[in-house]
């Protein structure tokens, strides 16, 4: 017996077919996509980018953690005393993508104590860009404080936890 084959039947199977094809196809398609999307992430990693601060204070703990990010040797961990040898308080001006174009002590005692901050602060450039906080000038100044537990060591007032009582 000889089988039948219909009209019909052919262009079903034809269209199944080419479904399939298609399906297979974009399939191939899909991994290949995520496999060179990986590769590209891999051998070309994004730069990470610091979040975009809500406001001052958020800028100034973002500045406050790179500096003490690239000054380790600096930063004093725990408990600040109760009576502090040094501070130090900074006015920092940077330009809208974190250059620093200026740093200067607008207090301070201690002249050692003095050179530390500006030394950390310019050790630390580029700063996290200040997005909108400059736009109006292209330009932000603020002012940061170092709180000196020692004569070396210090914790910036943005990240700095309750101090000692006597």
């Amino acid at each position: 017996m000889k089988p039948i084959i219909r009209p019909g039947l052919v262009l079903i199977i034809s269209i199944a077919g080419l479904s399939g094809c298609s399906g297979v196809r974009t399939a191939a398609n899909a991994v290949t996509s995520s496999v060179e999307h990986v590769a590209t992430r891999i051998f070309h990693p994004a730069t990470p980018t610091a979040p975009v601060p809500a406001g001052l204070d958020d800028y100034k703990t973002q500045v406050a953690r790179r500096v003490t990010e690239r000054n380790p040797d600096h930063v004093y961990a725990g408990t600040l005393p109760p009576m502090l040898p040094a501070i130090v308080v900074l006015e920092i001006t940077v330009d809208r993508d974190g250059q620093l174009a200026d740093v200067e002590v607008q207090r301070s005692r201690d002249p050692d104590a003095s050179e530390i901050a500006l030394t950390s602060v310019r050790r630390s450039s580029p700063l996290p860009p200040p997005q909108q906080l400059a736009q109006a000038t292209g330009r932000l100044t603020f002012s940061e404080t170092f709180l000196f537990a020692d004569s070396e060591r210090y914790q910036l007032r943005s990240l700095a936890g309750p101090q000692a009582s006597e």
